[in-house]
């Protein structure tokens, strides 16, 4: 039976209203303007203070102002906007960035793109009025939705930063298994630690359990996928993982129960600490420990610290742990295999 109506209209203009399209589809994009502009300009930072090469902050300096266009873009490409939405949606995303942050962003852009898809080719001078559209719709949702969400995720996350402060073995647990489960989702934990602020210890915990669900997954998969799939995980997404989790979920309790691990030592033992660009990356193109070592200026100690939370102590104790779980029968052999 055919949609009528409403359903109809929306159906015909690409406008799909769910939690999927909003919290999977359009935040995991958000990840990628996320790393085209901020993560990839606090790398140019950082890349400039150890150099003292001007040129570095420069860039640094305009990847970071870019961020809410890039935002924008990656969510109205998501959403699968014609071009003059897409390309509109930039400014709905500087505004709202600039009035709320990156949550600030998503929100406008959300209300951006979907108005603007609305009426797209709807009129004879569709030139001018689904840009008009589509910018005043994201920069009125930047202005009286982005200050007060964004306020309610920075206090979240100053809650969950506090109580890390106050109980670091414990939180040390919970936040690093929560974000690397994240990590593993298709939600963006990335987006999700710089919609909360998350830096500092929590930070740190966060960087922990990412670390382990990329390193772990790549190394207890590695007789299945090899070189390619150690690589593609390792240093990639740990998301590649999903389809074979679907059909047997206890592949995922090995990096699972190394993050829990690894989360209370990067608290309490080496006292890690993170940016909130880089806290829910992981081992993404090294982001997570360039975080790790822009947040606490380097040091011997942190790169002690950094070798074993992000990338010794995963690899070791997860292969433990898959050990034993493909002992007693729960893991299979090709239960971890990727199609690359």
């Amino acid at each position: 039976m055919k949609p009528t109506g409403i359903n109809a209209f929306l159906e015909r203009k690409n406008i799909h209203p769910s939690l999927k399209t909003y919290f999977i589809d359009a935040m995991g994009a958000m990840a990628f303007g996320l790393f085209a502009s901020l993560l990839i300009g606090t790398i140019f930072a950082t890349l400039g203070e150890k150099t003292n090469l001007e040129t570095f902050h420069i860039i640094s300096q305009y990847a970071k102002e870019a961020t809410g266009a890039a935002l924008g873009v990656s969510i109205a490409y998501a959403l699968q906007a014609p071009q003059l939405v897409l390309l509109s949606a930039a400014t709905a995303g500087i505004a709202g960035n600039a009035l709320g942050g990156p949550v600030g962003a998503f929100v406008a852009a959300i209300a951006a793109v979907e108005s603007g898809k609305a009426v797209s080719k709807e009129t004879r001078v569709d030139i001018l009025i689904t840009p008009a559209v589509t910018i005043i719709c994201g920069v009125a949702a930047a202005r009286f939705a982005g200050p007060g969400v964004s306020s309610f995720m920075t206090a979240f996350g100053s809650l969950v930063k506090t109580a890390t402060n106050m109980q670091p073995f414990l939180m040390g647990i919970l936040v690093s298994a929560l974000m690397g489960i994240a990590l593993t989702l298709p939600i963006s934990s990335a987006a999700i630690c710089i919609m909360l602020s998350l830096d500092g210890l929590a930070g740190g915990a966060a960087t922990a359990g990412c670390c382990a669900q990329m390193v772990g997954f790549a190394v207890l998969s590695f007789g299945e996928n090899g070189i390619g799939g150690l690589l593609a995980q390792g240093l990639g997404t740990s998301m590649l993982q999903m389809g074979n989790i679907v059909k047997n979920p206890r592949i995922w309790i090995p990096p699972t129960l190394a993050s829990m691990v690894t989360g209370p030592i990067a608290t309490v033992i080496f006292h890690l600490e993170n940016i909130p660009a880089g806290s829910g990356m992981g081992t993404c193109g090294l982001v997570g420990p360039i975080g790790v070592y822009t947040a606490m200026n380097g040091g011997g100690g942190v790169w002690a610290g950094i070798l074993l939370v992000c990338f010794i102590l995963p690899a070791v104790l997860t292969w433990i742990f898959g050990k034993i779980l493909k002992q007693a029968g729960w893991i299979a052999d090709g239960d971890l295999k990727l199609q690359l």
